[in-house]
């Protein structure tokens, strides 16, 4: 296993954490590949009726993507590229156990994209979220799927175009974070709701999961098609390229 994410156990609630804090925690292919076994192991496993996933350090949840590995891309590693985040998604939509998000800190482009994937979001008043994949010349099709589904079109469209990250009341308003604790209360939070859905029935719980998967696989189904597509002629355009160096100038800076 990949030091970048960290397996544990709480009873019968598993947690993944990703383990990357110098760099946000922001996922590599490897990293992504290692939370897909996890989550299918997770899956079959009797002894596990919740899962957790988190970050480490307490500055963020996840950065998304490391732009350092999806510098270099091309229209068709590009198109490859979205091919594996439609694995890790398909992963994390066919769980049949729940899974809740403790958000130790900001939530970026796809990481704002799991957390909402996720069936429960906990965070604290410093976490913030969203979708700046735009500032970074990536263009946004799985981002507005989940969006739209829980916000509403407008706002989609205001959040995908800004690329603004939301303060976390402005998440909780809108219900997005569903419980706001205190920073050092995050994890407890989330072990104790975890410790909670895994004492419901289990049948009910698959069925109830397995019902919301049905009703977003439409939207799924069609934004990985997009963002085939789409992605190959962002990458093929070299855009996305000179606005991650333009990004990484000024960091270094």
């Amino acid at each position: 296993m990949s030091e970048d994410v960290l397996l544990s156990n709480h009873g019968r609630v598993a947690v993944i954490t990703l383990n990357r804090p110098e760099r946000l925690n922001a996922w590599t292919t490897p990293m992504r590949e290692t939370i897909i076994e996890a989550l299918d192991r997770f899956n079959a496993d009797d002894q596990v009726a919740a899962i957790i996933m988190t970050g480490a350090g307490n500055r963020a949840f996840s950065a998304g993507q490391d732009l350092s590995e999806a510098h270099d891309f091309d229209g068709e590693r590009a198109v490859a590229w979205v091919k594996e985040w439609q694995r890790y998604y398909t992963a994390l939509r066919g769980l049949k156990k729940p899974l809740v998000i403790a958000l130790n800190g900001t939530a970026a482009g796809s990481a704002f994209q799991v957390a909402l994937l996720g069936d429960i979001r906990v965070g604290h008043p410093g976490v913030r979220m969203g979708q700046p994949e735009i500032n970074a010349g990536i263009a946004s099709t799985t981002g507005p799927w989940i969006m739209n589904a829980m916000l509403g079109m407008s706002r989609t469209i205001e959040l995908t175009l800004t690329g603004r990250l939301m303060e976390a009341d402005e998440c909780h308003r809108i219900g997005l974070i569903h419980h706001l604790v205190p920073e050092d209360e995050v994890f407890g939070k989330a072990l104790e709701i975890a410790t909670e859905l895994a004492a419901k029935p289990p049948v009910a719980m698959r069925l109830d999961k397995q019902r919301f998967r049905e009703m977003t696989e439409p939207g799924f189904v069609d934004c990985i098609e997009a963002g085939v597509r789409i992605q190959r002629e962002a990458y093929d355009s070299g855009e996305p390229a000179r606005m991650m160096d333009e990004f990484f100038s000024k960091r270094a800076k």
